[in-house]
């Protein structure tokens, strides 16, 4: 799926009267079946780009096409189409608590399936090999009739992923995926999402707190921060200067990515952007 934003503004869902846009004139051009992690301090705006692009949230101005529609422009059988054609992974899978985990995953499936086939799936689950094989891909084929309950924190995000795997979607919006996983787990995650969405030919957004591992996996890097893009560039051209950038203040959330004798600078952002 392809992905344009123009001078794009969103709030927050949180935001009361006063508060600046969450999002600030963004724009950008994200080919079908590229691969885009989105990484910056708390509070950039990652989370809400992903609602925006989920159409989960309207723009509060400037324009947002998916595949050459504007989603609030279609009719609402068109939007529900659409909608049907990506998966949002929030970092917390809302996934009910006694709902076994086969099930939880065929839940990927629902945007395709007829009322019945839901309902049926819910006592039965309708495609048990395919659901084994998300999940194997991620290394929980072991927890297929587990109860979601009895899941660990990253168990339940890995579950998550699975999700989008068995999806009919063409956009995978994935949200701190890695949260809640040790670091060599989250290495082997990311490599099987990276490597699933490209088997499929679906575009991949993920936002991460890991720099390290989104210069590692992902070909192209987008650093926002307030809101606004500061370098949209290949993984390759993002340096510890422009990283210190992105993180100034928050030098904290930075995972390994800058040397042990360089310290962030303190000079003001630099807006680059690759076109």
């Amino acid at each position: 799926m392809k992905i344009v934003l123009q001078d794009l503004c969103a709030r927050h869902a949180t935001a009361r009267r006063g508060v600046p846009d969450a999002l600030a004139g963004l724009s950008l051009d994200v080919a079908e079946g590229e691969q885009v992690a989105v990484i910056g301090p708390s509070g950039a705006g990652k989370t809400t780009l992903l609602e925006v692009l989920a159409c989960a949230r309207p723009p509060s101005q400037g324009r947002l096409a998916l595949d050459g529609s504007d989603p609030w422009a279609l009719p609402r059988r068109a939007l529900q189409a659409l909608r049907g054609r990506l998966i949002l992974v929030p970092q917390v899978p809302p996934l009910p608590p006694r709902q076994r985990v086969v099930t939880a995953v065929l839940a990927g499936r629902l945007p395709g399936w007829s009322l019945w086939t839901a309902l049926r799936s819910l006592f039965y689950p309708v495609d048990i090999p395919a659901a084994d094989a998300a999940l194997d891909a991620f290394e929980l084929s072991d927890k297929l009739f587990e109860r979601v309950d009895r899941l660990s924190g990253g168990e339940r995000q890995r579950v998550g992923l699975a999700r989008a795997l068995v999806a009919p979607a063409r956009l995978w919006l994935v949200d701190e995926p890695l949260s809640a996983l040790d670091p060599a787990r989250a290495q082997r995650a990311i490599s099987a999402l990276a490597r699933e969405a490209s088997a499929r030919g679906v575009t991949l957004v993920a936002t991460l707190h890991q720099v390290d591992v989104a210069l590692a996996h992902f070909p192209r890097i987008l650093g926002l921060r307030d809101g606004r893009l500061m370098f949209d560039l290949p993984a390759r051209e993002v340096t510890p200067e422009l990283l210190a950038r992105l993180y100034a203040a928050h030098e904290h959330e930075l995972h390994g990515a800058l040397p042990a004798d360089e310290p962030p600078a303190p000079s003001p952002p630099v807006v680059m952007q690759c076109r």
